[in-house]
C-alpha cells in the first residue's frame, strides 16, 4: 500500500476517515469487502492505531461499515432511502429501498377494540375490529414488526386475499376504488418485549422504533390504526427542513418540511 501524507492543521483522524469513506463511495470497497486492518492503516498514514480506530468509529456510527471482533472492519450495505413524506404502502418503501417486500401473518382476526382504538377508528369502545399482525420483511429479512387495527367495513374486503404479498393500500385502491388519501404519524422510541422480540430475531428489551400511522380516505374516514415497530438497526428517520423569512413560520404553523426519509440497510 502506497503511503499517504496527511495534512498540517487538520485532525489525522478526520483525514483517514474522510479517505476511507471516499473509497467506499468511489466502490473501490463494496458491501462486506472487508477493509485494511488498523495496523495497515496505521502504516499508510503515519499515525498510530488509536487514531485510525477513531477514524473507524466514525465511519461506524454514520453506518458506512460494521465491525466484528478478530475480524476486523466491513462495508456496509449503502443505506438506501424511501420517502416518508409520500403516503407509501410498505412494498412500494421496499421497492424504493432496493428490497424485495414480502410479510409473515401471524395473527388475523376479530378483536375488541380497547378505548383508544376505538377512538381512533371512530367505533364505540368493546366494539369488534379485526387485528393483523405482520412480520414484515426486506429480503427475506426482519424489518418491521406491524400490527393493524381496521373497522369491520374495510377488514371483510380483505377476507381471502393473500396479506403476505399484497398490501391493504394496494387491494382497497386497485379493487375496491377506495383510496388512502392521508395519513398521520407519530415516531417514538420503545423497547421490543417478549412478543415482539422474537419475531425480529432481537434480544428482549432491544431499543425499537416506532411509527403509528392512520390513515384516513374520502370524508376523513380511518381506514386503519397501525403500529409499526422497525428494527433500530434497520432503519432511521432523517428529517430536511427549509428555512424561510423570519416570522413565515408563525403564519404557518411551522417549517416547511422538504424530506423525511426512513434509510433502511441489511443487517451484516
Amino acid at each position: 500500500m502506497e503511503p499517504i501524507e496527511l495534512q498540517p492543521g487538520r485532525a489525522r483522524h478526520e483525514q483517514v476517515s474522510e479517505w476511507l469513506r471516499s473509497q467506499i463511495e468511489e466502490g473501490v470497497y463494496r458491501p462486506d469487502d472487508r477493509l485494511p486492518s488498523e495496523n495497515e492503516l496505521g502504516e499508510r498514514f503515519g499515525t498510530s492505531r488509536i487514531t485510525v480506530r477513531r477514524a473507524l468509529q466514525t465511519l461506524e456510527s454514520e453506518g458506512l461499515i460494521y465491525r466484528r471482533q478478530g475480524l476486523g472492519s466491513f462495508v456496509q450495505k449503502p443505506r438506501l432511502r424511501h420517502a416518508l413524506v409520500r403516503l407509501t404502502d410498505f412494498t412500494q418503501d421496499m421497492e424504493r429501498a432496493g428490497l424485495e417486500a414480502s410479510s409473515r401473518i401471524v395473527f388475523h382476526a376479530p378483536v375488541k377494540a380497547e378505548s383508544h382504538i376505538a377512538a381512533v377508528l371512530g367505533v364505540e369502545t368493546g366494539s369488534m375490529v379485526v387485528r393483523l399482525d405482520r412480520i414484515r420483511m426486506g429480503d427475506s429479512e426482519p424489518v418491521a414488526f406491524d400490527r393493524t387495527w381496521m373497522p369491520l367495513l374495510y377488514a371483510q374486503l380483505l377476507e381471502g386475499r393473500d396479506l403476505s404479498h399484497e398490501t391493504i393500500y394496494h387491494i382497497l385502491e386497485r379493487d375496491y376504488g377506495i383510496p388512502v388519501l392521508r395519513g398521520r404519524y407519530r415516531i417514538e422510541a420503545v423497547n421490543a418485549d417478549a412478543e415482539i422480540a422474537p419475531a425480529l430475531q432481537i434480544p428482549r428489551g432491544r431499543a425499537l422504533l416506532l411509527l403509528e400511522r392512520t390513515s384516513f380516505t374520502v370524508g376523513d374516514k380511518p381506514v386503519y390504526y397501525q403500529r409499526r415497530y422497525y428494527r433500530n438497526d434497520r432503519v432511521a428517520f432523517e428529517l430536511e427542513v427549509e428555512r424561510v423569512p423570519d416570522g413565515t413560520e408563525k403564519r404557518t404553523g411551522g417549517v416547511p418540511l422538504r424530506e423525511f426519509e426512513s434509510v433502511y440497510k441489511r443487517t451484516p
